[in-house]
């Protein structure tokens, strides 16, 4: 029903991009709907974990084990939310908006969202980082040595990973946004 209305309302104006149809709107907007989806899943599924170790270990004690733990469920759950956010945005804007509205809304998107990626997103990475590393003590006292260098491997690989994938994601996202500016500044000349 969506696509049925924005392919009318796209095909109704004059295109001067070069994203000619509705289509192909809808197909990238599809694949990053679903790259958020994704982001959003695992973050998910870490915070679930997070939450039933926490619930299972923690109990009624308040130390530094419980901190590290509320500030990598914490840190998680604020980057799902403005995932949440964002699409909905998005999404809502989509549709709302004509096809030269819909490219400035872009742009103005895409740089919040590089704002979110160099400022809160490394803040997020920063603490859920800190939170592990106050867990390893505990970790060493509760496991035996080959599943405490286990942890401590694993871990470092899993946020080694983390931080490839969202450099990546910060260089997909700078680029769209480079490649708006220069459809952008071809179109004013025109």
């Amino acid at each position: 029903m969506k696509n049925d209305i924005l392919s009318q309302t796209w095909n109704s104006q004059k295109s001067d991009s070069v994203i000619a149809s509705p289509d192909q709107i809808i197909k990238k907007a599809n694949k990053q709907r679903n790259s958020q989806y994704i982001s959003i899943a695992v973050m998910s599924v870490t915070v679930v974990i997070l939450l039933t170790y926490a619930i299972y270990y923690v109990g009624n004690n308040w130390n530094t084990f419980t901190l590290g733990m509320i500030l990598m469920i914490s840190s998680l759950t604020f980057r799902i939310a403005l995932e949440f956010l964002s699409i909905y945005k998005k999404e809502h804007q989509l549709i709302s908006l004509d096809n030269h509205s819909f490219k400035k809304y872009l742009k103005k998107h895409y740089q919040i969202r590089l704002k979110v990626n160099y400022i809160i997103t490394p803040v997020c990475f920063a603490i859920y980082t800190f939170g592990f590393t106050l867990l390893l003590p505990y970790f060493k006292q509760m496991f035996s040595r080959g599943f405490y260098l286990y942890i401590v491997i694993s871990g470092v690989v899993s946020l080694v990973v983390i931080a490839v994938i969202i450099v990546n994601t910060i260089r997909k996202e700078h680029s769209f946004l480079n490649s708006l500016n220069k459809n952008n500044g071809s179109n004013k000349t025109k």
